[in-house]
């Protein structure tokens, strides 16, 4: 057992890294999260029948007759969120401290497919109580695949397997959750810890001004590092447990494929494309700038930075005033973007002879891109930043539009989807 251990662990790791500081405990609160996934999803197949008949009357059976069900239902609902949440924030640490660099740059690229994989197992098992919460949520993300080019309606339909939403979804939906990804996640999480191990353990996080790759005093792994982890992991289990028993996993109604809610809403971490899809045309909203997002996503590690920035909190100071830039112009231009096509403008009425496809996708999407180019420029120019500063500043660009995108679709889009006040 001490040897498998050691294929994820270093023997002896440099004391600076055990700092909760360092990491916040992102990747291994990760890694309990979906181990206790596992052990109440395992619960949760002894009640749960998949079949359209009897999963929403199987869910109640377990919530109302299976002694603390509803808690193991808790438990299982809020790790998976949770579970996103803290991924995400494992993301962005990484990035914002230089840690996808190289010798990194293959792990970045792991991560991202984790995120994926993570996003993926939450959505498939969405649709599992088959609510009309999650039967709606999934039914407009599956309608989206449609304006896939070519393959579209060929995906859809092998997803749903067939042309309308019904037992074949939910089994196909049913499998992946609980065969598929399981095993996907096993797989990738121990590939990623093994690369982390490869690469000689954590960045170790420095100051501006401090040489890159300063060694500093080892200590052995076990148990100076087991400890940690394990106070960590036993902290997070409580706190799941304590969440579980205040905050019930939410329930709708059993589905009804007549009669869709008003609003209609794909889950709350797909939201910020749904919002997308108000403001451009499907083909530039689903297919288009999500692929060059994920492109963007993997090319990062591979970019010429010339300077190790690797431990540097956003690159250099210089770096730290270029995100703030970014993230407050982003925000501004993103709301007053989202208020203009709301209230003021509507390129298909301004520009009724063109095809939809061209007045609602390409024409924004070209001005979106003379906007961003212009950011660019600016960035350069006011602050001389270096290339990874405005990378780094693109990066903060476009992730501070998709918040403020998903903040807008969870909290201010009421009946017909139209802007309104939460309260």
């Amino acid at each position: 057992m001490n040897s498998l251990l050691l294929h994820f662990r270093p023997r002896a790791v440099d004391d600076r890294t055990l700092r909760f500081t360092l990491t916040w405990g992102l990747g291994g609160m990760a890694a309990v999260l979906i181990f206790l996934l596992f052990c109440t999803g395992i619960l949760l197949k002894f009640v749960y029948e998949p079949s359209p008949a009897r999963a929403y009357e199987s869910i109640l059976y377990l919530q109302n007759n299976i002694l603390f069900g509803q808690l193991i239902r808790n438990i299982h609902h809020w790790s998976g969120n949770i579970l996103l949440l803290g991924v995400f924030l494992h993301f962005l640490r990484v990035f914002f401290t230089g840690a996808f660099t190289a010798p990194r740059q293959f792990n970045w690229i792991i991560g991202l497919a984790l995120l994926g994989s993570v996003l993926l197992s939450a959505f498939t098992g969405y649709l599992l109580p088959w609510d009309q919460l999650g039967f709606w949520a999934v039914t407009i993300c599956t309608t989206m695949l449609e304006y896939v080019p070519i393959i579209g309606k060929w995906l859809q339909e092998s997803i749903q397997g067939g042309p309308e939403m019904g037992p074949a979804i939910l089994t196909n939906f049913y499998a992946i959750h609980t065969a598929v990804m399981p095993v996907v996640l096993v797989l990738l999480m121990g590939f990623h810890f093994w690369r982390v191990r490869k690469a000689k353990g954590l960045v170790i996080l420095r100051s501006p001004d401090e040489a890159p790759d300063t060694r500093g005093e080892t200590v052995s792994s076990i148990p100076n590092l087991l400890v940690r982890e394990i106070a960590v992991g036993l902290a997070l289990l409580a706190f799941m447990l304590i969440f579980a028993m205040l905050f019930n996993a939410p329930l709708a109604d059993k589905a009804n494929p007549g009669l869709s809610p008003n609003p209609t809403k794909a889950p709350w971490y797909f939201l910020g494309v749904q919002e997308l899809l108000m403001h451009f045309h499907p083909l530039f909203s689903l297919v288009i700038i999500p692929a060059l997002v994920v492109f963007f996503m993997f090319v990062l590690p591979y970019l010429d930075y010339r300077e190790n920035t690797s431990g540097i909190w956003f690159c250099s100071t210089n770096g730290r005033k270029t995100a703030l830039t970014a993230a407050l112009v982003s925000a501004l231009i993103t709301t007053v973007f989202i208020f203009a096509n709301e209230f003021l403008i509507d390129f298909g009425t301004l520009l009724p002879g063109l095809p939809d496809a061209v007045s609602n996708g390409l024409i924004p999407f070209v001005l979106c891109l003379l906007v961003l180019a212009g950011f660019y420029s600016f960035i350069n120019k006011k602050y001389s930043a270096s290339k990874h500063e405005v990378v780094q500043a693109v990066f903060v660009f476009l992730l501070t539009a998709f918040v403020v995108f998903t903040i807008t679709g969870i909290l201010f889009r009421g009946p017909g989807m139209k802007l309104t006040l939460p309260w």
